[in-house]
């Protein structure tokens, strides 16, 4: 295995900020005339995407087309934008892997489910960011996990990503070879997060370790998918050992977010709603009404946030975000 430092002095000598734009110095790159960004139907040499997208600032992701649709409308009405928000454009439909809205300096973007669908739009999210040449991003994921230990509808603003070993790392194999990557996370903007979730203060917000797996079933301990190798016993027993090494919440994007983005310099942070307490069971039992609130939860938080960090005011009238 790479260790961790090698990782950090790699990605300090080949990834660097130079007045906040992302630069990715891969050097094929420099050499190709035209990139064509494949999974989103975007390219260089057919888009102007300096004139489309340099002065986006925040960037949020999150696994559903229609659950980022709905943010991207939200976001709308969130920073008093003219019109309903309603015919809102999907950048990328052009091709049905991924959705893309923009709404202010705000994109939305969903990324699928599990680490292969999002570190696939995290490439091509990076070098459209690269070649638009924006300036001080901040990028956020925004989801739903399962809790561990904190009651459902919390919301988890992740400090470090780990993996189902409980280690802050991502590994990959490259060319036959397992790399591994840091995934911390930027302190500060996670407590930005925690100090904004003031403004919406009816549900409880926390700060914790987010463990990401490659699997929803046997990965994350589940007794009810079509396999399982093991007894309800030693479930409980490793899902009390992931709480004990701080983990508050379960998905499976986190690691991978967290170690590309902070090698190509992006600030980011991951923001999940708890669907349910894991050690209290394994199935999603609460009624969609309730499940549809709980995911509105996170996008009210980062709505609050953009609000703060651009200094607006929130808009009158009910903040609360399509049920789509």
């Amino acid at each position: 295995h790479a260790s961790l430092g090698a990782n950090a002095r790699f990605a300090r000598s080949h990834h660097t900020r130079v007045g906040g734009l992302v630069l990715i110095k891969n050097p094929h790159l420099d050499t190709m005339e035209e990139d064509i960004l494949y999974h989103l139907d975007l390219g260089t040499r057919t888009h102007n995407l300096p004139a489309m997208f340099g002065d986006i600032k925040f960037v949020c992701v999150g696994g559903s087309p229609n659950r980022m649709k709905a943010f991207a409308q939200f976001m709308h009405k969130e920073l008093g934008l003219e019109g309903s928000g309603e015919d809102l454009a999907d950048i990328c439909a052009g091709t049905d892997r991924y959705a893309m809205y923009r709404t202010g300096p705000v994109l939305s973007i969903s990324h699928g489910m599990g680490i292969p669908s999002i570190s696939i739009m995290l490439h091509e999210l990076i070098k459209l960011l690269h070649h638009a040449k924006c300036r001080d991003v901040t990028i956020i994921r925004i989801g739903t996990s399962g809790g561990l230990g904190i009651e459902a509808g919390s919301v988890v603003i992740t400090d470090t990503a780990v993996d189902a070993s409980f280690q802050p790392r991502f590994e990959q194999v490259v060319l036959g070879d397992v790399v591994v990557r840091s995934t911390d996370l930027d302190r500060d903007l996670a407590e930005e997060l925690l100090a904004c979730s003031k403004e919406v203060p009816d549900f409880p917000t926390l700060i914790g370790h987010t463990m990401c797996t490659y699997d929803f079933y046997e990965g994350q301990g589940r007794l009810d998918g079509a396999l399982c190798s093991f007894s309800s016993e030693k479930k409980l027993e490793y899902l009390k050992r992931a709480h004990e090494a701080g983990v508050r919440n379960i998905e499976m994007e986190s690691t991978a977010f967290a170690a590309m983005c902070g090698l190509c310099g992006l600030k980011a942070a991951v923001v999940c709603v708890a669907l349910l307490d894991r050690l209290e069971g394994d199935q999603i039992r609460a009624p969609r009404e309730v499940l549809r609130e709980y995911q509105q939860r996170p996008q009210r938080l980062i709505a609050a946030f953009i609000r703060r960090r651009l200094g607006l005011h929130p808009p009158a009238g009910p903040a609360l975000p399509s049920s789509n």
